[in-house]
């Protein structure tokens, strides 16, 4: 069983057969789908899933914070289901692939105490960009 599959069970979340199948191709490393790339895969392995259900289930795994929403320069959302893990992200300028990362340091120290104009920071997040090794060779 995937770990979003337990991480959900583990909360009580009654799960469907729309739910497990949506919450199954969220499984995995680097995952970083947009909500139409999830109702594809979600079709090809139980047709009868709708656009609506999809975008439904994603919402509730997002408001259960399980799962993270990934805004990315005007490109459509994606979702992320290493909640559970600290990481920051590497995204291609190119193709707009998406890798989870994992910097040494501490990112709010980083920050210098002139840069923090008063504020109480309680968390960082920071954005890697580049080109993936097939957009820099293109």
């Amino acid at each position: 069983m995937s770990d979003l599959l337990e991480r959900l069970r583990g909360r009580g979340w009654r799960m469907t057969s729309q739910r497990r199948v949506v919450a199954e191709v969220l499984d995995g490393e680097h995952v970083h789908l947009t909500a139409d790339e999830v109702h594809a895969r979600a079709v090809a392995r139980l047709p009868e899933i709708s656009r609506a259900t999809v975008y439904n289930t994603l919402g509730e795994m997002v408001s259960l914070g399980e799962v993270l929403e990934v805004s990315t320069d005007g490109r459509a959302k994606r979702y992320d289901p290493n909640a559970r893990h600290a990481h920051q992200h590497l995204i291609c300028s190119g193709c707009g692939s998406i890798r989870d990362v994992h910097p040494q340091g501490d990112l709010i120290a980083a920050l210098p105490a002139a840069e923090r104009f008063g504020y109480v920071i309680s968390a960082a997040e920071v954005t890697y960009r580049g080109l993936c090794p097939s957009c820099s060779q293109a």
